[in-house]
């Protein structure tokens, strides 16, 4: 009962919105997303909304005027770093990720003019993309979130909302960030490049190896990331005992109830890492520049 009534809200406004007269040719263009997959866009897109956090940033930083609102509120010390008008946009939840919070009701309510996604490229991605895309009637565009493709992305999606300049503009700056980072990177031998492990969780025993999208960064800076010696991809669930034959020199934790633990954790006090104070909670901000950098004391 409860999935009729559903599907009833879902086409009454469906059928709301398709009063609209329909588009000519001319006010619209297919565009090929980072996925390969092919929507056909109005030529002037006025309301963008974000499936997802990092969707909502990249928006926000190209053309924060079209973005219609966030996946969640911001923190107060994140709307100290927005001006009002954007800080004032209203929560419409996620369409992606973990325990999505918004619907086909919710994308159709907010009247948008395309859907942006930014991340993964997985089928189960592009599959929610095709799925929402037809059942909202919206297009919908998914971009590469990869570290190496955000000059790539600035520039196309720029030139998809109708802000060329801007996003030519922040695709230099990306790339010169990430040619600068490289070069900085290549100036420290392999030896002295510190060996790190990433922690998920509230145990700190899932990680990630080299490839994953979890541990991009610390490819990206070079690291010695101990997961690799997992010979496999991906997130993986480790014991107490491989961590300390791994013994690494900084830990990057995204729980911050482990940041807490491990300091009076019996065990977890014999790695090295959390001896020398360098366990780090990674920033949980979608501005990094609002959060202080956490660090465990030994």
């Amino acid at each position: 009962m409860r999935s009729a009534s559903r599907a009833v809200r879902v086409l009454g406004l469906a059928a709301a919105l398709a009063w609209a007269p329909p588009a000519s040719a001319a006010d619209t263009r297919p565009v090929t997303d980072s996925a390969g997959r092919r929507a056909v866009v109005p030529t002037r897109i006025d309301r963008v909304y974000a499936a997802g956090a990092p969707a909502s940033i990249l928006v926000y930083t190209l053309a924060p005027d079209k973005l219609l609102g966030w996946t969640r509120p911001l923190t107060p010390a994140e709307r100290a770093l927005v001006p009002a008008r954007y800080a004032e946009l209203p929560t419409l939840g996620r369409l992606t990720g973990r325990g999505n919070t918004a619907s086909v009701e919710t994308v159709l309510a907010a009247k948008p003019d395309v859907i942006v996604d930014y991340g993964s490229l997985a089928p189960t991605y592009a599959s929610l993309a095709d799925r929402v895309q037809q059942q909202a009637g919206v297009p919908y565009l998914l971009f590469d979130g990869s570290f190496s493709a955000i000059p790539r992305v600035y520039a196309l999606l720029g030139d998809v909302l109708g802000v060329p300049e801007r996003g030519r503009e922040l695709a230099r700056r990306a790339d010169r960030l990430l040619a600068d980072t490289d070069r900085r990177v290549a100036q420290v031998p392999a030896g002295k490049r510190p060996s790190v492990y990433y922690a998920r969780g509230p145990r700190g025993l899932e990680t990630a190896s080299r490839g994953s999208i979890n541990v991009e960064t610390l490819d990206r800076l070079g690291v010695r990331n101990v997961a690799d010696q997992l010979g496999r991809a991906g997130v993986s669930t480790v014991s107490m005992e491989q961590v300390l034959a791994w013994d690494p020199g900084i830990v990057i934790a995204i729980d911050p109830g482990f940041v807490t633990a491990v300091r009076t954790d019996p065990v977890w006090k014999s790695v090295r890492a959390v001896q020398d104070g360098r366990v780090y909670l990674r920033p949980r901000h979608r501005f990094p520049g609002s959060t202080s950098r956490r660090r465990s004391t030994g």
